[in-house]
Order: C-alpha cells, then structure tokens, then sequence
C-alpha cells in the first residue's frame, strides 16, 4: 500500500467520463472530518497523514495556524481505496479584518449608527445582560483576597476601585513579561482553571477586564436601570461618554464571539486529475455544508480555554458556526470563488434561498508573510539585546499573532516605522459565506439562536452537494477536449507523473542515509 492508492489515474477517470456522461458512478464525493487520531479503514494510513501529504502538494507554503482547526477531505467513493478529491481546513479567523467586519456590519461604527437610527428595547436588554455576564465571568477570588476589591465594589464601583485594578492588571502585566510564573498548563481536558485564572497573565488579563466592565456599567448603567428601555437607551447614546461605552461593549463582544461563531476557510482546493473538473467549487461548498458544520460544533463543543481561565471554571462558547471567510490566493481574482454559489435546497433549504461566497472587499495587505523565520529570530534577538523586557512569550492567551508582534518588537528597537515595514502589498480579495438569516445579531450574541439557511442536521456525506456539482460544473468541464487532455496528463503508470505527487527533493537536496528510511511516498 503506498499514497499512489489514494490518487485517481487521470487517464481512467476520463475514459470513464467518456462512457459514463452523466457521472453518476464515475465521481462520488464525500466528506471525511480528520482528527489526529483517525485512521483511514482502506490504506491504514493516518488521516491527518493523508491529509498533510497532498497539503505538501500545493505552491504555497504550508503551516500550522493556532487557535482551532478542522482538517478535512473530500473522498471519492467510486474508486477502490477512495481516491482524494481535494483538500479543506476551517480555521479561527484573523480577528480584525476591516472589510469584513464592515459588511457583517458588526463592527463598532456600523453597530451603533445602526442604534442611532433604531434603538429597541431588545438591544438595551442585551447591553445590560452584557455588562452582567462580563462581571460573572471573571474569577475575583483572589482580588477579594488580597483585598484590591470589596463585594460592594461590584455593584457600586468607584474611580479609585478601577484604578486599583488597573495597576494590579499593569503589574501583573509586567511580571509575566519577565517569565516569573509563566503557565505550563496545557491540557483543557484536565486543567484547574482556578489555577490558570491566578497566574500572572490570567490575573493581568482579569483585573484590566473588570476595570473595563466596571467602568461601563458606572456610566452607562445608569441608563438601563432599573429596566433596559429603547428610550433608556435613546438617552445613553445622546451622551458622549455612554456611547463610547457602548462600543466599548460592542468591541469585546466581537472579540468573544469572532474565533467561536465565525471562522475562516484557510484551506481549499482539489487535487489533479480533479481539479481539471473546477472541483475545487465543489470542496468549497462541501465546507460550509452541514456535514461539516456539525462536525465543527461536536469537536468544539467543549470549555474555551481563555474564557474558562478568566472565570476560573469551565465556560463553554457557542460552537453554531454562521459565517465563513476566505481569502483568494492572488490579489486579481480567484477561479474558485468566483460565481461559486447554489441552492440552499441542495443543502436541506428553501429552494428560492441562494447561497455561496460573496465578494467583501479587500485585505489591508499587512502581516508578517514577507519575513523569513531567521529575519524574525533575529528582530527577536535585537529587541533582547537592546534592553527591553521579553513581552511575547508565545503563550496560549498572551495576545494574538505572535510572530507579528515579536517583528513588531524588532523593528521598533531598530528605530524603523513598523506600520510601513509590516505592509508587504500584496492585496487579496475577501470572500465570505453568511450561513443564517440573523448574521449580525446572532453573531454579536444578541439573537439567542441562529436562523440557518439550510437544515443543520446533515441528511449525508455530501452527496446532494456533490450531485449539484456535477450538473453545474463537472459535466460541463468533463466534454471539454482541453480538460480530457488535462486529466490524461496524470498517469500512473512509472515513472509517475501525477500532479497530486509531492516533487521528490533533487539529488544534493537527499537526505543523508536514506537508504534506512521508508519509500518515497509512502506513509
């Protein structure tokens, strides 16, 4: 058994698109959630193995992201050892994208020009309930303790309670930049949360929070009480200092929900001799269907770890995805994206109800993508070097984007404009799938529940997707002559010469000894 089993002879597929027009038994996708554990019941090989070997396939670079990802393949059924269709992964998004935000229209400008225009007793409820659940879902034991805090000071906080948590949370700050405590604890199945919670980071982190919430809940709660009205709220934001705390509000509730109820699809594509069928359109509506919504809830339907280290307990957040996003791989168009949209009955929906991936707009082009690992080692070790204190210690909860804030670091101790330096040119086009009715509201936490467009208990594997392809894409492209001749030019026969086979490495790139290593390709 080698990986050519798991690879379709494009000679085959077209002579069996050629007798077999409609498809019907030549192509059966479905799709295959990856864990780390699972193995393949055909081949024997890990499916994450599988997986990564034809990731290793693609031009771009491949890397693992932090924070939550769902690997997944798309099988073909109609050959022996299931061939692979093409590749998928939902990821945690970019948290601040601004193109996006702004057309989810769940970004603080939108939202509360939006209010200006409409406030309703619904959302003063949900401002007032968010000021609530902020409060209780920090751990404030050892603030009580250590006596930064008295039990009246929750309800009735004062300016000089807020300053005291403010410098609790900036020295506590400072202590975990210097490494005294930093938290080894990793495991969310068997962590002590009360343990994570009173670390130097947790206790940084918490006391800035309660700050925060105490601070809003001085000024704006006089607003909402003793009942949360349209016109409470009318009042609120005729005031300056109430708005600004409404957006304050607004803000960290984005930031809770935008790695829960939103994620983004950082992998998409199909593998030869499919992808002469545009089956990358098929791998990218087979992602956000429901199949794969309800694997992503089952597998992050557990406690989060920052929220959970924050209030010292298992706090579990919603896992309902409503919205995915994408990016195309160039800044002038993406093939695969574009026109990429269906039925929702195809999905278990309203057959007048489309959906699909609609353009957003553009990426800011800024990131870290254009410095190699030793350009960030050695901003890191310049940054050390010239005195100041290590604040990025690539720690679970620390803050996002390491990498970017460790070359952030580098170049400020060079003395060179980071914001110049950090914007590499490269745009790429925003792509979004909304998948509920209520997108901005139930994303924001203010709608209880999500309105989806399609059924969200899945019917198959992927079968009904799948059949929507074929009649929209893949028979089209299968009586092409240039795409015949496309798939023809994947054999397997040796030498191979497959486009699904990662390059072998030339001879002065070989590994030294590998006569004691496995086969090339094999797993």
């Amino acid at each position: 058994m080698s990986i050519f089993n798991l690879m379709r002879d494009g000679r085959e597929l077209a002579d069996a698109l050629e007798a077999d027009p409609r498809a019907t038994h030549t192509i059966q996708p479905y799709v295959q959630i990856v864990d780390g554990t699972s193995t393949c019941e055909l081949t024997g090989f890990k499916l994450h193995d599988i997986w990564r070997y034809f990731r290793h396939t693609w031009s771009n670079a491949y890397s693992t992201v932090p924070g939550r990802s769902m690997p997944i393949l798309i099988r073909d059924a109609a050959t022996e050892y299931h061939s692979v269709i093409g590749l998928a992964a939902i990821s945690s998004p970019i948290v601040q994208i601004a193109d996006r935000d702004g057309w989810l229209q769940w970004d603080t400008k939108h939202f509360v020009e939006a209010l200006q225009a409409n406030p309703t007793d619904k959302i003063a409820r949900w401002l007032a309930h968010r000021i609530q659940a902020q409060c209780s879902e920090i751990y404030v034991d050892d603030l009580l303790r250590d006596g930064l805090l008295q039990p009246n000071d929750l309800k009735n906080p004062t300016q000089d309670v807020i300053a005291r948590l403010r410098a609790d949370a900036k020295r506590h700050r400072a202590k975990h930049y210097q490494g005294t405590r930093i938290s080894k604890i990793r495991s969310i199945e068997s962590d002590a949360w009360v343990a994570r919670a009173e670390t130097d980071l947790f206790r940084s982190k918490r006391s800035a929070l309660l700050a925060e919430t105490l601070e809003v809940q001085g000024v704006l709660g006089t607003y909402l009480t003793p009942r949360p009205t349209a016109m409470g709220l009318r009042r609120a934001l005729d005031d300056p200092k109430a708005k600004v705390q409404i957006g304050r509000l607004v803000r960290h509730a984005r930031g809770e929900r935008v790695g829960t109820v939103i994620a983004d699809l950082t992998v998409c594509g199909a593998i030869a001799p499919y992808s002469s069928l545009a089956a990358g359109k098929l791998v990218g509506a087979l992602a956000v269907s429901p199949i794969t919504l309800a694997a992503y809830r089952a597998k992050y339907s557990r406690p989060s770890e920052i929220a959970s280290a924050m209030a010292g307990r298992p706090i579990t957040r919603d896992a309902r995805l409503a919205f995915v996003g994408t990016t195309s791989l160039y800044g002038t168009g993406s093939s695969q994206y574009n026109r990429l949209f269906w039925p929702a009955s195809v999905m278990g929906g309203a057959g007048d109800v489309r959906m699909g991936f609609y353009e957003l707009g553009h990426s800011r082009s800024f990131g870290t993508s254009h410095f190699s690992d030793a350009t960030v080692q050695a901003l890191v070790r310049l940054s050390e070097l010239s005195g100041d204190r290590i604040r990025v210690n690539s720690i679970f909860g620390e803050g996002v984007s390491p990498r970017l804030r460790k070359v952030r670091l580098g170049l400020a101790a060079l003395g060179w404009p980071t914001n110049e330096l950090l914007r590499h040119g490269r745009k790429r086009i925003l792509y979004g799938v909304p998948l509920v009715e209520n997108l901005r509201d139930f994303a924001l936490g203010i709608d209880p529940d999500p309105v989806y467009l399609f059924d969200p208990e899945p019917r198959d594997t992927g079968e009904s997707v799948a059949q929507w392809w074929l009649e929209r894409w893949g028979r089209r492209r299968a009586a092409q002559e240039r795409v015949q001749e496309n798939m023809r030019q994947n054999s397997l026969v040796r030498p191979v010469r497959h486009g699904a086979r990662v390059p072998l490495p030339k001879d002065d790139e070989a590994l030294p000894d590998s006569t004691t290593r496995a086969a090339p390709h094999e797993i």
